[in-house]
């Protein structure tokens, strides 16, 4: 076996109950959600198992939400001795990452993210933001798109580059729209507008960026004790002065997560493992790599599955 990355999920992995039947059964996974709720001051875990749905949904829930799942999912992992040699995440997911690599405490990392989910939704008013997934279209014909359309004055970027052919673009309602419409001429396969509260990792959220700086001044960032490969540029950080402005770069700049990927395959990377909710990281690593030992760890099962197939191959 070469060398193992974990993977923290973003944004779009949530469900209502998830991480609920891990808790009930490991006492030490029940705590972190604990931990969540006493750090936060509302019962998060209440959200995250009951509901309602649209609750769960709202950003600064969200964030938060994940953030605790992916912990607890790493505390259920820590009875089976499987350590990463590199770790990263999806946006919000940096966070998690930096939690696995000793950089942020579990308490930093979630009020961090509260807040950082709600300067992201103060920053712009709703419905002046927009975002959409470009399908089937290299980055460079599609960046050339983007900064004309910016240039004539509606600001629209590239926001997350997932994998080959899947891009997403982020900023005004009329820049994404105007954007898309010319990707489609460009001969762009589809166009997705997506079903989000702003525009995520676009220009507009500076505004976001500079409150959250005042967070991050604020909170213990400690060297990382395995290096994290950041979204802003897709190299490995262990810094804790480079991790702070990477993370609050990281809000306005693309997601590198194509990038990510290739990186870590050739830092020796051949077992990736998403830790947390769900299994968009898993999609997306193949789609980059498809021969590469993929594991998507959310309960007991795929946990359980993932320790059978790992321990054959040792």
């Amino acid at each position: 076996m070469g060398k193992v990355a974990f993977l923290f999920p973003g944004q779009g992995s949530q469900y209502v109950g998830m991480g609920q039947a891990l808790a009930a059964e490991k006492e030490e996974v029940n705590n972190v959600f604990k931990r969540a709720d006493e750090r936060l001051g509302f019962s998060l875990s209440d959200v995250i198992f009951n509901g309602p749905e649209d609750t769960l949904k709202l950003t600064e829930n969200t964030q938060p939400a994940l953030l605790t799942m992916s912990v607890a999912v790493l505390k259920a992992l820590e009875d089976y001795e499987i350590t990463p040699d590199y770790v990263a995440g999806h946006s919000l997911g940096e966070y998690s990452a930096l939690v696995s690599a000793g950089a942020l405490s579990f308490e930093d990392a979630v009020y961090a993210v509260r807040q950082r989910g709600l300067f992201m939704e103060e920053a712009v008013p709703a419905g002046v933001g927009a975002m959409a997934a470009i399908l089937g279209m290299e980055r460079e014909p599609l960046e050339a798109i983007t900064n004309e359309v910016t240039e004539s004055g509606d600001s629209v970027q590239l926001a997350n580059l997932n994998c080959p052919g899947q891009i997403v673009i982020s900023g005004t309602a009329e820049g994404v729209k105007q954007a898309s419409d010319q990707a489609k001429e460009a001969g762009a396969k589809r166009v997705i507008p997506l079903q989000v509260s702003g525009p995520f990792h676009s220009a507009l959220m500076k505004p976001a960026a500079e409150k959250l700086s005042d967070v991050l001044t604020n909170v213990t960032i400690e060297d990382a004790k395995v290096p994290v490969v950041a979204n802003v540029d897709a190299k490995e950080v262990t810094d804790a002065g480079l991790i702070r402005e990477k993370l609050i770069e990281q809000v306005y700049s693309p997601v590198l997560w194509e990038d990510t990927v290739r990186r870590l395959m050739d830092l020796g990377v051949d077992t990736f493992i998403e830790v947390g909710s769900g299994n968009v990281l898993s999609g997306l690593v193949r789609k980059v790599q498809r021969r590469a030992t993929v594991f998507a760890v959310s309960d007991r099962e795929s946990l359980t599955k993932m320790i059978e197939k790992l321990k054959g191959e040792m």
